[in-house]
């Protein structure tokens, strides 16, 4: 049976599927804990905390979905919502851009026609827009359960697995010139702090906005609106909240230099660990190897706490930022978010975030 052909078998499935199910919304915290448990495939963007994160921004609240199947399986789709608007104009994302991987979690391996099933019941929401950016390693099973009238972005992340435990990775997975480098920034004089109580937070910030200033030189953008665009997704408060409200799932890796930041990551932690940012002085981390060193800890770290994957993010069309996470023996997944729209809202935003580009002359770095 071609792809296409089980895409077919699970949409026809959808509709008995859906009519059988029950939805509940918000999901209860209580059975959503539970279902996060038990789902080894699960990221910490796909808890009710991560939820909490985004709504305390004051611009969503939680719009969370538990279905409970005949079978008796429960799949939970974490999800929020725009604040304040009325049914018809309601704007739902599983999650908002800027906020990593959503999608279902679920008490027990998820199939197509699960997923199908889910398309139809968001189909009949009646609102403006729903959009689903599921985990990469699940994005097979929803291209085959996606219906026609959604959209497909195409997505690009990397994922590293971690099977066989950190010597396994270090061995088989690290490529040889990665291992040679960690092994230099091991006798660089860096010093490595990681921290899960905030206080690196403010220090791992400015490392950011020196970041954003040296993207903006690289890929041809004003520096004004690279420092909006970069406060704008990532405001000081939105990584205090994080820190705040993940408490130990939340690792701030610092590296320093004679007292001096150089390099830093964020990286997220439940049953897999989630690289969600980076960001660096590169002039002073450059000779280091510092960014080696902080991935081959938290690398490490998780590995030692049991986690299955270490997801690396999306990689977009940097050629660069995919060999760098290559490096460590991350492989590339092609994978799509997906939209349902009641008017061309995704079809305008690329329009006129294409004329902007072409009027800058971005380039990707």
């Amino acid at each position: 049976m071609t792809a296409r052909d089980m895409a077919k078998l699970g949409q026809a499935m959808a509709p008995a599927m859906a009519a059988t199910m029950r939805v509940v919304t918000p999901a209860p915290r209580h059975v959503w804990r539970a279902v996060v448990q038990a789902d080894p495939w699960g990221l910490m963007t796909q808890t009710p905390e991560w939820i909490d994160c985004i709504c305390a921004s004051g611009e969503f609240e939680d719009a969370s979905r538990l279905y409970e199947m005949a079978s008796g399986k429960q799949l939970i789709l974490p999800m929020v919502r725009r604040r304040h608007l009325p049914t018809m104009l309601a704007w739902e994302a599983s999650p908002p851009s800027g906020w990593g991987m959503g999608g279902l979690i679920a008490s027990a391996p998820i199939d197509r026609a699960e997923i199908a099933a889910v398309f139809a019941d968001l189909q009949r929401s009646g609102g403006l827009r729903v959009s689903i950016r599921p985990n990469p390693l699940q994005g097979d099973l929803w291209a085959q359960a996606r219906p026609s009238r959604a959209l497909a972005l195409p997505r690009f992340a990397h994922v590293l697995d971690l099977e066989g435990g950190f010597e396994t990775v270090w061995k088989t997975r690290f490529a040889g010139n990665t291992r040679n480098q960690v092994r230099k920034a091991e006798r660089s004089g860096l010093v490595v702090e990681c921290d899960t109580t905030g206080k690196l937070v403010p220090i791992y910030y400015n490392l950011y906005l020196k970041s954003l200033a040296r993207w903006a030189e690289q890929q041809h953008e004003p520096l004004a609106l690279a420092l909006w665009r970069g406060k704008r997704r990532d405001p000081l408060a939105k990584l205090q909240s994080m820190a705040q409200k993940l408490g130990p799932s939340c690792q701030v890796w610092m590296a320093w230099l004679d007292g001096q930041p150089v390099a830093g990551i964020i990286v997220l932690r439940g049953a897999n660990a989630h690289y969600t940012r980076g960001a660096m002085d590169k002039d002073l981390a450059g000779p280091t190897y510092a960014n080696d060193l902080l991935h081959r800890l938290a690398i490490e770290d998780a590995c030692r706490d049991g986690c299955h994957y270490y997801h690396m993010g999306e990689s977009g069309l940097s050629a660069s930022l995919a060999r760098f996470k290559a490096r460590f023996g991350a492989e590339g997944m092609a994978y799509a978010e997906y939209r349902l729209e009641r008017l061309p809202i995704t079809r305008a935003d690329t329009f006129m975030r294409q004329q902007v580009k072409r009027l800058i002359r971005f380039k990707d770095a």
